[in-house]
C-alpha cells in the first residue's frame, strides 16, 4: 500500500482522500438511514451501543457540529453557498499544493464538506448519528464528514507545523557554494 501511494502525485493523494471521504460519509447515511431504519426514528432517540457510545438520530441543522443552525429556506441556502464557496477555494489550493499531508487534508474537508451538502440538498438538513459520553462529558452528535473533516483540519495543522528539511542533496551544494564563494575573503 505504500508503494501505492508513494507512486501517486500529491494532488491524486487529496483527490483520493475527498472520495474516500464522501462515498464513507453517503454510504453510512444509507446505511443508517435505511438499511437500519433511522430515517423512520423520532428525533434524539437513541440506541446504546456501548457504556460511551449511542447511536442517536439527529438532524442537524447547522455546519459541523450543529454550528450556526439555519432557522430557514434563506439561512439554508446561504449555508450551501458558503459549503460550495469553500469547496471550490480547497479545490483550488489542493490542485497547488506539493505536500501530501496538506493535499490529504483539503481532500479530506473536501469530501466532509460534499456529503453534508448532499445531505442540505436532499433533505434540508444533516443527518448525524454517532454520540460519545462519559465521566461528566457529552460531545456534539456528529457523522463520517464531520470526522473527515476534523482530521482534515488536524492534517493541515500537521502539515503546518511540521519542520521543514531540506534534500541532503541542495543542503550539501548549498554548503559547497558558500565555500567556494568564502575563498577570496580574508577573515
Amino acid at each position: 500500500m505504500k508503494r501505492f501511494l508513494d507512486r501517486l502525485d500529491p494532488r491524486e493523494v487529496g483527490l483520493i482522500a475527498a472520495a474516500v471521504a464522501l462515498v464513507a460519509d453517503q454510504g453510512s447515511k444509507l446505511f443508517m438511514l435505511y438499511g437500519l431504519g433511522f430515517v423512520q426514528m423520532a428525533p434524539r432517540e437513541a440506541i446504546p451501543v456501548l457504556p460511551f457510545f449511542n447511536l442517536v438520530m439527529v438532524w442537524n441543522r447547522g455546519i459541523s457540529y450543529g454550528l450556526f443552525p439555519a432557522s430557514g429556506p434563506l439561512s439554508t441556502a446561504l449555508l450551501v453557498g458558503v459549503s460550495l464557496g469553500a469547496v471550490v477555494g480547497l479545490t483550488w489550493w489542493l490542485w497547488g499544493s506539493t505536500s501530501r499531508a496538506l493535499t490529504a487534508g483539503f481532500g479530506l474537508i473536501i469530501g466532509g464538506a460534499l456529503g453534508n451538502l448532499i445531505d442540505r440538498l436532499l433533505y434540508g438538513k444533516v443527518a448525524d448519528f454517532f454520540h460519545f459520553y462519559g465521566f461528566g462529558y457529552d460531545w456534539y452528535v456528529f457523522n463520517i464528514a464531520d470526522l473527515a473533516i476534523t482530521l482534515g483540519a488536524v492534517a493541515i495543522i500537521y502539515d503546518v507545523l511540521k519542520p521543514e528539511h531540506a534534500p541532503a542533496d541542495e543542503t550539501a551544494q548549498g554548503t559547497q557554494n558558500r565555500s567556494s564563494s568564502d575563498e577570496g575573503q580574508e577573515v
